[in-house]
């Protein structure tokens, strides 16, 4: 901690912005990551699956309540299709539709910010960079000669601090973004593939109903 706190203090007035940024950039990486491991760590087949049997079983009621325990995407979409599933395959298609136009963007949010969060912290470092060596250039042109290398260090160093520090933000933003965006694609895909074969399995167990009923 001590070595953090000089790397800080060397870096000057720029590197505390960077800090801010980089909080900021660990709690969205945080929360996306929670995100897509508790929250949407259903598995789409598996929940398909219990959902088919208890239709096909005529406990629809139960298959709600199923749905209605986890707030994953997937659980949303099957409860609107359920919830319509008296009104016809028109009302049930409309539905899910509806539904998946609500949840696709959660599993998308948030993770375009760290493409701006790394420009934002590359340029802050960079800016640190430029006043750190006009610090330096313009306290060695006005100091002493003995004291003029150890200014010219400190002003390097400031520089050089607020260089790394921006590009090590940049560079975990961008490694982030990577890995969020490829699990936010699988998850919209899956989710995607599981609206279409529940329409069709409620479509057809409706018209099954119907037939029945008939």
């Amino acid at each position: 901690m001590q070595g953090l706190a000089e790397f800080l203090e060397k870096g000057g007035f720029f590197m505390y912005i960077n800090l801010v940024v980089s909080v900021v950039v660990i709690a969205i990486i945080i929360d996306r990551a929670i995100f897509f491991l508790a929250k949407t760590s259903v598995n789409a087949r598996a929940f398909l699956e219990q959902i088919r049997k208890l239709v096909v079983a005529n406990n629809v009621d139960r298959a709600v309540k199923l749905c209605s325990a986890t707030q994953a995407p997937v659980a949303q979409v099957a409860r609107a299709g359920l919830q319509r599933m008296h009104r016809g395959e028109l009302a049930i298609a409309q539905s899910i539709e509806e539904t998946l136009l609500d949840v696709t963007p959660l599993l998308k949010k948030r993770i375009q910010i760290l493409w701006s969060m790394a420009n934002i912290a590359t340029l802050i470092g960079l800016l640190g960079t430029v006043v750190g060596l006009i610090k330096a250039f313009s306290a060695v042109s006005a100091a002493k000669p003995e004291e003029r290398t150890a200014l010219l260090a400190d002003g390097i160093s400031e520089a050089l601090n607020n260089t790394a520090m921006g590009l090590s933000i940049a560079v975990t933003c961008i490694i982030a973004h990577a890995f969020l965006n490829a699990a936010s694609k699988k998850q919209v895909s899956d989710l995607e593939a599981f609206a279409m074969k529940l329409e069709n399995l409620l479509a057809d167990a409706g018209k099954g109903g119907g037939a029945a009923q008939g």
